[in-house]
């Protein structure tokens, strides 16, 4: 979920994670897991993990993905989930014992500088890459994770356009508010910033992986139980949340109105599942050579 730097001394990202982003992820859990869910679904039937892997989850927030790894690697394997935020970590450590699952360690740290030894079969990550302040970095310390032959498999969003759960209601939210400044408090680089297939394809040939491929995986995503509930997300989190966040008082003088236009967009994706959107990510495939 969270890939940032996480040192002694945390940078600006890591801070932002924890202090900012961490109670909202946090209050909303139930889109951010329970939505997500429907793209790593589609994802793990096709995934090159065996029964007795070893297995590294970067980015794995409360731990879902690294507890689903870890029933498919059975007890003769192990996974190992980094994350920048504790908070996320603190929650997955709990669920992970309650549910007495024994080959599954949760870690803070930075998935960039992590000393990773090379001794993984297998790396996932979903939803965390995007967040790396150096890419290519981030991506060649995920294949100093593996052994030679090993496989990475990222989960990454494709563009805004592609993805209207965010897209409507930022342009929606635009409409009252201005653009954030330069100056504007950050996660990193954000969600779409591996949308660019080309692009990343360079970044992964840079950071020395082979056998690259990219895969289309569209899917429905639940953005809130009720429209109230989903308007309450867009404006906590993700490219509309943002641009609420940073415009301060004239969000606050504004809200009654904003409120009234999100609602009404969103309104038309109320069904009796809660408000559902349509999502669309890559999920990209990696070796580290022999």
């Amino acid at each position: 979920m969270s890939t940032a730097t996480a040192t002694d001394e945390n940078t600006e990202f890591v801070d932002f994670w924890n202090e900012i982003l961490a109670p909202k992820f946090n209050k909303y859990r139930h889109i951010l897991v329970g939505g997500l869910t429907h793209h790593s679904a589609r994802v793990f039937p096709s995934l090159e993990i065996n029964e007795g892997d070893r297995a590294v989850d970067v980015g794995c927030g409360y731990g879902d993905t690294a507890v689903e790894i870890a029933r498919r690697v059975g007890p003769g394997g192990s996974v190992l989930g980094i994350d920048c935020c504790e908070a996320f970590l603190e929650i997955g450590r709990r669920d992970i014992a309650a549910g007495k699952v024994t080959n599954v360690r949760l870690v803070a740290g930075d998935a960039q500088t992590y000393p990773f030894n090379g001794e993984f079969d297998f790396c996932f990550s979903r939803f965390g890459t995007q967040f790396f302040e150096n890419p290519v970095a981030g991506l060649r310390n995920m294949r100093k994770a593996l052994k030679p032959g090993g496989i990475m498999t990222m989960i990454v969003w494709r563009t805004i356009d592609d993805n209207p759960w965010l897209g409507i209601p930022k342009q929606t939210v635009s409409q009252f508010l201005p653009e954030p400044g330069e100056d504007a408090r950050t996660c990193g680089p954000g969600p779409f910033s591996m949308a660019s297939q080309e692009m990343v394809t360079r970044q992964l040939e840079i950071a020395g992986y082979g056998e690259i491929q990219f895969e289309r995986v569209d899917a429905p995503l639940m953005v809130g139980n009720t429209v109230e509930d989903a308007i309450n997300f867009q404006l906590a989190l993700g490219p509309a949340g943002e641009v609420y966040r940073e415009a301060g008082e004239i969000a606050t003088r504004r809200d009654a109105e904003i409120r009234a236009a999100l609602g009404a967009e969103l309104k038309k994706h109320d069904t009796p599942d809660g408000v559902v959107m349509q999502s669309s990510s890559w999920k990209i495939r990696a070796r580290n050579p022999l």
